[in-house]
Order: structure tokens, then C-alpha cells, then sequence
């Protein structure tokens, strides 16, 4: 049995928004579009996730509402704030929670954990997640806690450029 856990990069933020605190910065027009597009681009291909977790940033929430609602998704969400500002371990944690009978997880969150995660995961490289990107890795693992490093092949990271 396998595990297919996607990295899903929030959407362009708008830097010019007026907001107080960082994770209370918006998502930008662009970064609207891409959500969208990339909600649809999973519903197609049939790569909806069982569960989405998403970084409690409003640019990271308001992505992964975007691409769910673009999309359709019929799949639970969770937010939280170990997905802000998060650190390897962080990352670990959130996913090793995750319930086994979800085959296929989606994580919304930032720069530059999800680069380093990806490459952390297949076990080394270098590897860079433009905005509103996402990373397939594929565990051949049956279980969430078995999630660690090197242990990834990597399926796919599209950037949503390649379908505007």
C-alpha cells in the first residue's frame, strides 16, 4: 500500500494589502487565479485528496478554499498553525497524525519549508516550489507515522504557469 502526500505552496500574496500581522497577509489577484486553476487542474486528473491541512495564514487558507471550491473537492479540511513558520519536525508531526485510512494527503503551507520538504523526503536535491505550486511524493509505506526522510519518489511538482 502506498501514500501519496501533496505539497501545495499558498497562492501569490498581495504585499501591498493593507495587514497587520504576516500571516494575516492576503492572496494577491494572481494568486486567486492560480488557486483556481490548480483546484481544477487536481479535480481533472482525478488527484483530489481524502484530507487537506492547511497552514492557519489567511494566504494559505484562502488558497486551499479557492482550489476546493474550483475544483469541487468533496474532502475534509483542517487548518492549523503548525504549518506556519514550520520546521521539519513540524511537518513530521502533522503528517504522522494523520489517520491511515486517508490514502493521499494534501498539505497547504510556505516558502521555504515546502522546497526543503520535498527534497528532505527524497532523501536530497535541490528543488524549488514557485507560488501556488504542487509536489506529488509517492511512500511505498502503509502507514502515516512511516513518513520520513529518503523515502519519497517524487511524481510531479506543477506550477501553475504551465496551465494559465
Amino acid at each position: 500500500m502506498t501514500k501519496h502526500l501533496m505539497l501545495f505552496r499558498h497562492g501569490k500574496s498581495d504585499w501591498e494589502a493593507g495587514y497587520g500581522r504576516d500571516r494575516d497577509r492576503p492572496v494577491a489577484t494572481r494568486g486567486i487565479t492560480a488557486a483556481k486553476t490548480m483546484g481544477k487542474l487536481l479535480a481533472k486528473a482525478g488527484q483530489v485528496p481524502d484530507l487537506a491541512i492547511t497552514s492557519s495564514a489567511v494566504r494559505a487558507r484562502t488558497t486551499l478554499e479557492l482550489a476546493m471550491a474550483a475544483g469541487q473537492w468533496n474532502c475534509p479540511m483542517e487548518v492549523t498553525d503548525d504549518l506556519y513558520e514550520a520546521s521539519m519536525a513540524q511537518v513530521l508531526e502533522v503528517i504522522h497524525q494523520v489517520p491511515d485510512h486517508h490514502r493521499s494527503l494534501l498539505l497547504v503551507g510556505h516558502e521555504p519549508t515546502w522546497s526543503d520538504a520535498v527534497a528532505y523526503f527524497m532523501g536530497g536535491g535541490a528543488v524549488h516550489m514557485p507560488t501556488a505550486a504542487i509536489a506529488c511524493l509517492e511512500f511505498d509505506v502503509p502507514t502515516w507515522p512511516q513518513i520520513e526522510y529518503g523515502r519519497a519518489t517524487l511524481l510531479w511538482l506543477l506550477p501553475p504557469r504551465l496551465f494559465t
